[in-house]
């Protein structure tokens, strides 16, 4: 691989604690067929990079890597084959990891143009959050207009992104969350009715909101006791999305249970869908650029950091404190 200069990056040189990370000066490379050379303007650092230099996610990258998915920015320049970039045009993309740097090189399917009402900042927390909510509630779920949505989590990056979707989809949001400055957010973002897990018990009150029938769809990032509760105000015919478990725990469903209520158990994995289906992934996208474009879809940025916040990024993310997603400006 030809190399030209260098460039800083954050390293992950060890597995176990994301607070080893260090800032390495890296060789550059060149982008071969069908990849662009991006300067990052910003990146968004999320759960899954936080448990990939733990070495606790599915894909475990050869060390030392660079973490992060999610990025925006400005093309340097473009390899062989190259059809709809060129040197100068502001984008946004995702890698499977390497966007915690000044540069980074992406494959061009996996690149997109800016859209028109983002900054950087916004565009670095718009892919990955938006497209698991459109993958799960569009794609998989088939969302229907009316029908009510119980998101969990719904603060959180991917959660605060269902709520948006939802909303344009035309459902009713039964958003929930922790803390009162969540809640509030939630309220502004449009929610129809809020709910604090502070306050104990959901079921009772998802049942009460919906006179007794239970959500249509349940959008679970967080597992475990969570998981079990939302089983408990399912509607009948009602899908429930497996998202993730930011619980630290795997929730149980009994068969004969999901016999009786007539529900499904949907797996939701946004980047496997794309690999697996690309045609479909392709026009999830086109769909979502789409409503962006239009301004109907608006990425929470909550929290900036300068490029040295990384780990206190980290930190935030382990916390559960941040609103919407973390952004580092470069």
């Amino acid at each position: 691989m030809n190399h030209n200069g260098t460039y800083q990056g954050w390293s992950c040189s060890k597995i176990g604690d994301h607070h080893d990370l260090s800032i390495e000066k890296l060789l550059s490379s060149v982008p071969t067929a069908g990849q662009v050379l991006v300067s990052v303007k910003a990146f968004s650092p999320g759960f899954p990079d936080m448990l990939m230099t733990q070495g606790a996610y599915q894909l475990r990258p050869k060390m030392p890597f660079t973490p992060c998915a999610e990025f925006s920015g400005v093309i340097t320049s473009a390899g062989p084959n190259v059809s709809r970039f060129l040197a100068g045009d502001h984008v946004i993309g995702t890698v499977r990891y390497g966007a915690a740097a000044t540069q980074v090189i992406a494959e061009e399917e996996n690149v997109f143009r800016l859209p028109k009402p983002f900054d950087f900042e916004k565009g670095a927390a718009f892919l990955i959050a938006y497209k698991t909510a459109y993958i799960g509630l569009i794609a998989r779920a088939s969302l229907r207009e009316r029908e009510t949505v119980l998101i969990h989590g719904a603060a959180g990056g991917v959660g605060l992104a269902a709520v948006q979707l939802a909303k344009v989809c035309g459902a009713k949001v039964i958003a929930l969350a922790t803390g009162k400055e969540k809640c509030s957010v939630l309220k502004k973002v449009g929610a129809d009715h809020v709910l604090d897990y502070a306050d104990g018990i959901f079921k009772d009150r998802v049942n009460e909101i919906t006179a007794g029938r239970g959500a249509d769809v349940i959008y679970d990032p967080i597992g475990g006791a969570v998981f079990e509760e939302s089983l408990k105000c399912i509607a009948s015919l009602g899908r429930i999305l497996v998202i993730g478990f930011a619980s630290g725990k795997v929730g149980v469903v009994r068969a004969n249970h999901a016999l009786i209520k007539q529900y499904s158990v949907i797996g939701v994995r946004a980047g496997e869908f794309g690999r697996l289906h690309p045609e479909q992934g392709a026009a999830a996208m086109e769909q979502l650029l789409f409503m962006a474009k239009s301004g109907k879809l608006m990425p929470y940025v909550g929290s900036r950091y300068g490029f040295e916040g990384l780990i206190d990024a980290f930190d935030e993310i382990q916390k559960r404190q941040v609103v919407g997603r973390a952004v580092i400006v470069v």
